[in-house]
């Protein structure tokens, strides 16, 4: 699911650095944003999704270039390649260029991995959830260990203060 917003992310940034940085809250939802992720929607070309892990899908797509970074930065590649199945709540380079200005340098530096990595995680949870089943939750619990919200109002779908804007990107180990 693809979000978009600059609430959440600050509101996750807000959340690491009250918490430590030890809960992904800290940059939770990128710029109010999930993928369910970016306030606009993303061109998605069908030919190998579904027969590509989440992270080949999300690097063949140039929305997400910044997500890959911090997913390689975090050396979350091999889990987020792994069978899953997981649901990705990703984030796009808008949502990223939305954080306050240094947060993304900061976080990319090897002495903020953990950090970095439970942010990352704070955006993923476990099985692999359509937009049709999102619609009929309240909350998921997300790899990180904490829940986000999930609300509906007029068609429209938030997770935490994110609006969702794409939505049932298909990878062989579940979806964006």
């Amino acid at each position: 699911l693809v979000t978009g917003g600059l609430s959440a992310l600050v509101y996750a940034i807000t959340q690491a650095g009250q918490n430590g940085w030890g809960s992904a809250k800290t940059l939770g939802f990128f710029a109010g944003s999930a993928v369910l992720l970016a306030a606009f929607s993303l061109p998605v070309a069908a030919d190998n999704h579904g027969k590509q892990n989440i992270v080949a899908v999300a690097s063949g797509n140039p929305d997400f270039s910044t997500l890959v970074a911090a997913i390689k930065a975090a050396d979350l590649v091999d889990a987020l390649s792994a069978a899953g199945p997981y649901t990705v709540f990703a984030p796009t380079n808008a949502a990223f260029a939305a954080l306050p200005a240094g947060t993304l340098d900061s976080l990319l530096k090897p002495e903020n991995k953990a950090k970095l990595q439970a942010i990352l995680k704070y955006h993923v949870v476990s099985g692999d959830v359509k937009a049709a089943d999102v619609v009929k939750l309240s909350s998921a619990n997300t790899l990180e260990g904490s829940a986000v919200a999930i609300a509906v109002a007029g068609g429209k779908v938030k997770v935490n203060q994110a609006n969702v804007t794409a939505t049932d990107i298909a990878a062989s180990n579940g979806t964006i």
